[in-house]
């Protein structure tokens, strides 16, 4: 990975409380995960989540899952922290553990 795509993605997970690192926008998600990703977060009452369309750009789709060491996307960081994909997102989801993560950037 590139200095330039390693400092991209820790500047935008260190800037934004909420960060997702998907395939296409919140408002068009571009793969069914994603949309689901994004689905969840808005349901958990997430309102400034800052998303990264990864088909933008090769580097930072590839680097994103070198930086995490995560094989997939989407990928989510809240408070510079990375939480996982949309299946993690789910199961935090059905325990409450998400809605309480996201409440939390908004204190």
């Amino acid at each position: 990975m590139t200095d330039a795509t390693r400092q991209f993605i820790e500047k935008t997970i260190t800037d934004h409380p909420i960060v997702l690192f998907m395939k296409g926008t919140g408002q068009f998600p571009q793969c069914g995960f994603s949309g689901k990703a994004i689905q969840l977060l808005k349901t958990c009452g997430a309102t400034a989540v800052a998303t990264v369309n990864v088909l933008d750009d090769a580097d930072i789709r590839q680097g994103i899952k070198d930086y995490s060491q995560w094989p997939t996307i989407p990928q989510l960081y809240i408070k510079g922290e990375f939480i996982g994909g949309s299946d993690i997102m789910s199961e935090m989801f059905e325990s409450g553990e998400l809605q309480e993560l996201v409440k939390s950037t908004q204190e």
